[in-house]
């Protein structure tokens, strides 16, 4: 009957919702293509076409310099983006989920100001960059177990009842501690370090130069949490009703919980704290398509990959050679695009 009842639940029709992501993914090539032809030096579609085959004839130092382009800088930085929006945008629509709240973000329980605080003690130290990463990587996972600690009662408890205004609290307390503690070691960092501190949490993909961490992470969440979409869409419900059409609330909500922190510590140990993808774009969809998470999960990922990467598109094209963080560019087109949603909403 459980079962029953989680199949009859109202869901988009799965041929509008496959046109959905055909569409996503044509754009998601689009920019793909735009992002590996534009920059300080542009190249024709022939020549990145010939770059991306993997034993290319063509002669020449105009081909063999396409090809170093391409595949050593500017796919990998693509696919970090990618990659990175995708890992956000998932991680976003299921905090929206888990907290009940469609203004929840993937930064709002923590896990950036943990990540960012180690991230920066390593620069400040003068760690390699593969330090630096490991250290972010590891001041998320603080961050989260943190969160785990403090609120192991909201996550865990049984009872039917609304506990996502506690665990939002928790993750607030500790998410303004990292930031007092990001000031401080903003303070204390050398003049000439201090700069490329400031670039790396405002989102920075320029030295991403192995997008594996996110890859593997992005491919691992979306096979550990798309199978559970149907109860998601119970789970909106409220606890009471999920539970009453046998959804394991616990379990789920410390599934989404972990799934949604690890999405979002690979996207910022990837990329510094890129801001708003998390939250423009699942809000964006769900207002455009509806709240199905067996739509929406995947619509996420390839919308959130789209944005960041034609957001790094433009970050480092507008004022080339010199390029910018593109958390500025996804937070100046970011709060135009949600404002204007909530006006219209609104009305």
């Amino acid at each position: 009957m459980n079962r029953l009842s989680l199949r009859t639940l109202p869901v988009m029709h799965a041929r509008r919702a496959a046109v959905i992501w055909c569409v996503l993914a044509v754009l998601a090539l689009v920019v793909l293509m735009a992002s590996l032809a534009l920059g300080s030096v542009s190249l024709t579609p022939s020549h990145v076409l010939t770059a991306l085959l993997p034993s290319h004839a063509v002669p020449g130092a105009q081909s063999d310099l396409a090809g170093e382009i391409v595949r050593t800088l500017r796919l990998p930085r693509a696919l970090a983006g990618f990659a990175c929006g995708a890992l956000l945008a998932v991680a976003g629509a299921l905090l929206q989920v888990l907290l009940r709240n469609p203004l929840a973000e993937p930064y709002v329980l923590g896990v950036s100001g943990g990540a960012a605080s180690f991230a920066l003690l390593a620069m400040i130290v003068g760690c390699a960059w593969w330090l630096v990463d490991a250290s972010a990587l590891a001041g998320a996972f603080v961050s989260i177990l943190l969160v785990l600690g403090l609120a192991r009662r909201e996550l865990w408890r049984g009872e039917p009842q609304d506990t996502s205004p506690r665990l939002l609290l928790t993750g607030a307390v500790i998410a303004a501690g990292w930031g007092a503690l990001i000031t401080l070691l903003l303070t204390l960092a050398p003049d000439d370090r201090l700069r490329g501190m400031l670039f790396w949490l405002t989102g920075d993909l320029s030295a991403s130069g192995t997008p594996a961490l996110a890859l593997v992470s992005l491919v691992v969440v979306l096979v550990a949490i798309v199978p559970a979409a149907p109860q998601l869409n119970v789970l909106l419900r409220g606890d009471a009703a999920a539970q009453s059409l046998g959804v394991p609330v616990v379990r789920l909500r410390l599934r989404v919980y972990l799934i949604a922190s690890v999405a979002a510590a690979a996207a910022v140990t990837t990329g510094g704290t890129i801001g708003f993808v998390g939250l423009v774009v699942p809000h964006t969809l769900r207002l455009a398509f509806g709240n199905d998470q067996r739509m929406l999960l995947p619509a996420a990922a390839l919308g959130g990959g789209t944005a960041v990467m034609g957001a790094d598109l433009i970050a480092r094209t507008v004022i080339a050679p010199a390029q910018l963080p593109v958390g500025v560019i996804t937070a100046l087109i970011g709060v135009p695009l949600f404002l204007w949603m909530l006006l219209r909403r609104s009305r």
